[in-house]
């Protein structure tokens, strides 16, 4: 008899300064988290992603921020950054409109929406003194043929 091996869901929490070296560091470990656990398809998506969503935390907040990497099931992978800075911003917020062609700020996160299965925002409230702030978040997955295009489902952000 054949034994199967079930592997239980993870969950990783990268904690980074505010130094500029921090987004590639977070790019590099969510390389080799999605290595080791099997999922390198969602490696290039997976990083774009993560990738605005530090540097975003890194541009905007003043204080430490967090990226979480979680596994959320059938080869789908949830990134989530907390930050210091409670304003949620747009695409996030409910109601933003879409970037200009020539702005210079507001792409990174809306790329974010394209190509994320599903994104959104919490705010972040009471605890001890920087424990406020805000976490942003996106899923994605390997692609299947029932999978739609990425951007085609969005989750309302909370305002």
């Amino acid at each position: 008899m054949v034994g199967s091996t079930v592997s239980p869901p993870w969950t990783y929490t990268l904690q980074l300064p505010q130094d500029p070296r921090a987004p590639g560091v977070a790019r590099a470990t969510l390389r080799n988290v999605l290595r080791v656990h099997g999922m390198p398809e969602l490696t290039e998506i997976a990083e774009l992603l993560a990738s605005e969503l530090v540097t975003n935390a890194y541009l905007y907040s003043s204080g430490p921020y967090s990226l979480r990497l979680r596994d959320a099931g059938r080869s789908r992978i949830r990134l989530s950054v907390w930050d210091t800075d409670p304003h949620i911003p747009a695409p996030f917020r409910w109601g933003a409109h879409t970037p200009e062609e020539l702005a210079e700020r507001g792409r990174g996160l809306y790329l974010v929406t394209l190509y994320a299965e599903c994104w959104g925002a919490y705010p972040m409230r009471g605890g001890l003194p920087g424990q406020g702030g805000k976490l942003l978040w996106a899923e994605c997955a390997a692609k299947t043929e029932e999978t739609p295009p990425y951007g085609a489902r969005w989750t309302r952000p909370t305002a």
